[in-house]
């Protein structure tokens, strides 16, 4: 008698399909409903940065603030799709391009440049026109090259474990800032001083060139990114699943470093370098909404963008701080690399 009162009668159990039924459609709406309202913040987040507390001669003040803006959004929609799209083809979470040694790269490549041409190169560079442009396109060429060829050796040779691509990473790391050091100290005062502010991410000194051929090849980037979406799923599960599921591994993972090269390469060349960014909207973008790229990388980029153009503006209009928005952000991911590096944080 007992046992038949049990039983799940025929109403129990259509109620209970329609109630995981209900379930898995709001689990399944809640990435995109997170993700419209991210990027709807973002949105407006931009346009408060441009039009409140316009001054007087708000033609000038109007243009400065949309170059600044659109140097915020270029660099973190760069960084946050690449270090996701990075963090998918090393299956893990902690690492980033930045923590493998790339922004060291980008250290060494501009003290060779005022080292062997003088600071004088680094100041046409800020000042935009040819040298400005033929200074940044070698920047980003050579770190294409040299990123994409360290990147195809540690995933696309032999096999190797993730803790041997990481201490690659962190050996060459290393010895590039090495060799920058070595340059460095063979650089008059003058130089070095120079050389120095070109080592931290500066947002609102980016000229209107240099924005202009950056939003170029990132947009065409994230073009072909955009055809292999379907792809990067599938990456996620391992070479293995990848290739019985009809995927050429070892093509996409190549197409898609490549295109991590690119973006870290604009993104650095453009503002300068900023290791753990990356690695905190990323993390975001996965507890807010999942590993779905369908959802984590424009969510990471909305949070990016957010994260930029709000800290932006309440460096510049509400604390005056005369500190970089960088270094707080350096601060803020390198506690979440250590939370994560010790196992503190369930992400």
């Amino acid at each position: 008698m007992s046992a038949d009162l049990a039983a799940p009668t025929p109403t129990r159990r259509r109620r209970r399909k329609k109630q995981d039924a209900g379930g898995a459609r709001a689990a399944a709406r809640r990435p995109g409903l997170i993700t419209g309202v991210a990027l709807t913040v973002a949105v407006l987040a931009c346009a408060g940065f441009v039009l409140v507390d316009l001054p007087g001669a708000w033609e000038y003040a109007l243009r400065l603030r949309l170059r600044t803006v659109a140097a915020l959004v270029l660099v973190a929609v760069a960084v946050a799709v690449s270090t996701v799209l990075f963090q998918t083809v090393t299956a893990n979470r902690i690492l980033t391009p930045g923590l493998m040694g790339f922004d060291a790269l980008y250290l060494l490549v501009q003290t060779a440049v005022v080292f062997f041409a003088g600071a004088g190169a680094l100041g046409g560079a800020a000042g935009g026109g040819i040298a400005g442009s033929l200074l940044w396109l070698v920047e980003v060429g050579v770190m294409v090259v040299l990123i994409t060829a360290l990147s195809r050796w540690l995933l696309l040779g032999a096999r190797r474990d993730l803790q041997i691509v990481v201490l690659v990473g962190v050996v060459v790391g290393t010895l590039l800032r090495s060799v920058t050091t070595i340059l460095q100290r063979m650089l008059d005062p003058a130089s070095f001083a120079v050389l120095q502010d070109s080592f931290f991410a500066s947002f609102g000194t980016v000229e209107e060139d240099l924005l202009t051929i950056s939003a170029v090849v990132v947009l065409a980037t994230l073009a072909v990114l955009l055809a292999f979406r379907h792809v990067f799923d599938v990456l996620a599960l391992g070479r293995e699943a990848a290739t019985s599921l009809g995927v050429d591994h070892r093509r996409a993972v190549l197409w898609v470093m490549v295109a991590v090269a690119v973006l870290v390469s604009v993104s650095t060349a453009l503002v300068g370098p900023i290791t753990f960014f990356g690695l905190l909207v990323a993390n975001l973008a996965y507890v807010a909404v999942g590993h779905a790229h369908r959802w984590s990388i424009p969510a990471a980029s909305a949070f990016a963008v957010i994260t930029l153009v709000v800290g932006q503006w309440l460096l510049d209009r509400v604390f005056d701080f005369g500190t970089g928005l960088s270094i707080i952000i350096e601060l803020g991911g390198g506690v979440l690399f250590l939370a994560l590096l010790l196992g503190r944080a369930r992400l």
